[in-house]
């Protein structure tokens, strides 16, 4: 039986050889497909720079409340 059809987009990229070769490393040692490896790999960065940037937001409206300005 065929696994299910993924709800996905194509992302074509083109990335240096010394990455992809880590990234083939990476994939081979933890029994991944690399498609799996690069969406753990986007989805926390993205969590990362999503919590950053609200950090960031939370600490200006503390130091400048909304409506005050410089």
């Amino acid at each position: 039986m065929p696994r299910p059809k993924k709800n996905g987009t194509y992302l074509n990229v083109c990335i240096e050889t010394s990455l992809y070769q880590r990234l083939e490393a990476l994939c081979d040692d933890a029994g991944q497909t690399k498609t799996v490896a690069v969406e753990r790999a986007l989805a926390a960065y993205l969590d990362y720079y999503e919590k950053t940037k609200m950090r960031l937001k939370d600490n200006e409206e503390t130091i400048l409340p909304k409506g005050d300005q410089l």
